[in-house]
């Protein structure tokens, strides 16, 4: 008899059963998840005691991907799986996103979230199972959380809308939408999109939302079996006796004075101002000094919050629905491929794009197998000085990873396709400045640097964050265009919406609160659409207005060919020995695919022409009559050979090299020799003859 319980529910047409009290029965909170043949393991497990010296809940949420359970080797040396993949960072990013807000804010115990995905079935993608199994887990658990949430992925295939889709549908669709939610409200958006109108867009979020209620139902069911109770925690909240202290020697006015200016040096001097006052006052309560950052933090964000909700009044003095001053430029990198500058208040970005052949497309190794290499990449930097800090880097954090992708998504919709434009693409932001809302800057920037380096993109995208700031009612909010940072710290939403003028292509919600209503929701997203308007009508088309008609002079030219499969051998040669040589003597690059497409890039024109013409000539079966200009590369007693293309040669009969008698082939020619010959046809022993002194008559 089994120890365990299986429960189970269908979902988007297949069955979703979770075993409960199988497996990881040391965790706080364990699901092991079968949703058609893909299976994840999802735990839940707390810290006995809370983290000294945080300010933060220490949330981690990983997301683990076994090559077994595709049935591959993994590659490299080694043979075992190392860091974790792109798509793995940002499955573990959508993980935390919605869980993150459910979690008490006062407490420091670590929690982390681990989803060990063990089985893969392509019908059912094991993101979505992962992101289920972590909310069951905790759900579950003894770990305080004020859950349940779910997840629900949208795809939408020749208009068709598919929930849940199978990975061959999620890939080639023009919607990838993730929606989490609360049992009351929507709760975390992601999506990808191919210029969906906003209205459809608001559909199809909450068709998502009602099924995520379902499966909530489901999870309620399993919790009010199996969920243990929740244990009590150590609260770290700040005490109201300092807020009371503090109010008395830095007054509510003088905190407003202090904070709102647009300048961001400016507001930092005048806190730190403040915070060395009241570090002074309070010497003798080393209890105090120990959380006062904290709590002047906690008394900034009060004071602006409640300004921003009662008076409409920001912090560097904007309307509500008014973006930050706005500059963009083109070209500002000599040399390069592609350069743009955008601007918007204290965020500056500034992005490159390098142009490549297709054969440096970026190669993948993951669960999808539809998606063995990217074609266009777009990386994201943010150094320290960016926001004037001191720290060393250590490489792209989860965070960049995350913005890259975001920008990516949301300009692979106007990308060319590859037959149009056979280059990869790279697109890298790097972070001048930062005070809110980089990713979308590295959007606006990206899209113009693409521009610029002559990519054929189809239409201009841009991008902006709404914020938000809510009372105590739902009905009680005040919806900010363009957040700055204060504004993103101290609100309760950062919602960036990426598109062109016809629709949306990606959307990324992060929230500090338990969901969204639906007015939010909508008024975030049309106050979205009318910003990136007002963005690409003004600073983005006065600083490029469409693609340039080439690439860039320094950009590699690439021409396209096409030979017989059967000759790709010829060129290749034995152990590539000919296309190597042709490679070494025009300095070109060269790509044959198995379909006999060549692709030939360079930045000399006469070296490119020149390896077209070889492999033309390999190609190429030699025909009576046919002119050609050969290279003298051996010399025997009996003739001269030529070499016509590497790998490629043919003899002249020492009979065939002038009109007269020729006693030695040295008299007419060298080694090294350029010369031009007819091509006869074949001899009485079936070869191909060359005659040079029957040029002229042809």
């Amino acid at each position: 008899m089994s120890d365990y319980k299986t429960y189970s529910m269908e979902l988007g047409g297949r069955t979703l059963s979770i075993d409960i009290g199988r497996v990881g029965k040391q965790a706080n909170g364990c699901a092991f998840m079968h949703y058609g043949d893909t299976t994840v393991l999802c735990t839940a497990t707390e810290s006995a005691k809370p983290r000294d010296g945080v300010d933060f809940f220490p949330l981690s949420v990983e997301y683990s991907e076994k090559f077994y359970a595709i049935g591959k080797m993994p590659g490299g040396f080694n043979k075992r799986e190392g860091r974790p993949s792109e798509n793995a960072i940002l499955t573990s990013r959508v993980i935390d996103r919605p869980m993150r807000p459910l979690f008490p804010k006062d407490m420091r115990n670590d929690v982390t979230l681990e989803c060990m995905v063990m089985s893969v079935d392509p019908a059912c993608r094991p993101e979505l199972v992962a992101m289920l199994g972590a909310s069951i887990a905790t759900s579950i658990s003894d770990i305080p959380f004020d859950g349940p949430c779910a997840t629900t992925q949208i795809g939408l295939v020749n208009g068709e809308v598919i929930v849940n889709p199978g990975q061959d549908d999620w890939d080639k669709g023009d919607l990838k939408l993730t929606v989490a939610s609360t049992a009351e409200k929507v709760i975390m958006i992601e999506a990808g999109a191919n210029e969906i109108p906003e209205a459809d867009m608001i559909s199809y979020i909450y068709k998502a939302d009602e099924i995520n209620k379902q499966i909530i139902a489901f999870i309620n069911n399993i919790v009010a079996e199996v969920g243990k109770p929740k244990q009590e925690y150590i609260s770290c909240a700040i005490p109201e006796e300092l807020f009371a202290a503090m109010r008395e020697i830095v007054t509510p006015a003088e905190m407003e004075v202090a904070v709102f200016t647009d300048d961001k040096q400016t507001r930092e001097h005048n806190i730190a101002e403040i915070t060395e006052k009241l570090a002074e006052a309070f010497a003798e309560k080393e209890e105090w000094l120990a959380i006062l950052d904290e709590a002047v933090y906690q008394y900034e964000k009060k004071t602006i919050r409640k300004m921003i909700l009662k008076d409409h009044k920001r912090p560097d003095g904007r309307e509500i629905t008014q973006i930050r001053p706005l500059s963009a430029e083109v070209d500002i990198i000599p040399r390069v491929h592609g350069s743009a500058m955008f601007t918007r208040g204290q965020t500056q970005i500034c992005d490159v794009v390098t142009l490549g052949p297709l054969s440096e497309a970026q190669r993948i190794e993951g669960m999808d197998p539809n998606i063995t290499e990217k074609r266009y990449l777009h990386q994201y930097n943010f150094p320290a000085y960016s926001v004037g800090e001191t720290k060393v880097s250590r490489g792209p954090g989860r965070r960049e990873i995350g913005h890259g992708a975001l920008a990516e998504r949301a300009l692979l919709p106007v990308l060319p396709s590859v037959e149009e434009f056979p280059y990869s693409i790279r697109a890298v932001s790097e972070t001048f400045e930062s005070n809110g809302s980089t990713s979308m800057a590295s959007t606006c920037a990206s899209c113009m640097a693409l521009m610029a380096a002559g990519v054929p993109i189809k239409k201009q995208v841009a991008g902006i964050s709404c914020g938000l700031v809510t009372g105590d009612t739902d009905d009680d909010f005040v919806l900010l265009t363009d957040i700055q940072g204060l504004e993103d710290f101290f609100g309760d939403m950062d919602f960036k919406v990426t598109g062109t003028h016809d629709g949306i292509t990606a959307i990324q919600m992060d929230i500090k609160i338990h969901g969204l209503t639906r007015a939010i929701v909508e008024g975030a997203i049309a106050r979205c659409k009318d910003a990136r308007e007002f963005i690409m009508n003004g600073v983005m088309k006065d600083a490029i207005a469409e693609p340039r008609p080439t690439v860039n002079e320094y950009a590699p030219k690439i021409e396209f060919m096409t030979i017989d499969p059967e000759k790709i051998g010829d060129v290749v040669g034995q152990r590539g020995k000919t296309i190597n040589e042709i490679i070494k003597r025009t300095g070109v690059q060269i790509d044959i695919e198995d379909d006999g497409s060549v692709s030939i890039c360079g930045n000399d024109a006469k070296g490119m022409a020149e390896a077209k013409r070889m492999i033309e000539m390999i190609v190429t079966d030699f025909e009576e009559g046919q002119i050609l200009d050969g290279t003298v590369v051996s010399i025997k007693e009996f003739g001269a050979f030529l070499e016509f293309a590497p790998g490629k040669e043919g003899m002249v009969h020492i009979s065939k090299l002038a009109n007269r008698r020729v006693d030695r082939v040295e008299d007419v020619l060298n080694i090294g020799d350029r010369v031009r010959v007819v091509c006869l046809g074949k001899d009485r022993m079936g070869r191909i003859s060359f005659s040079m002194k029957d040029v002229k008559n042809k």
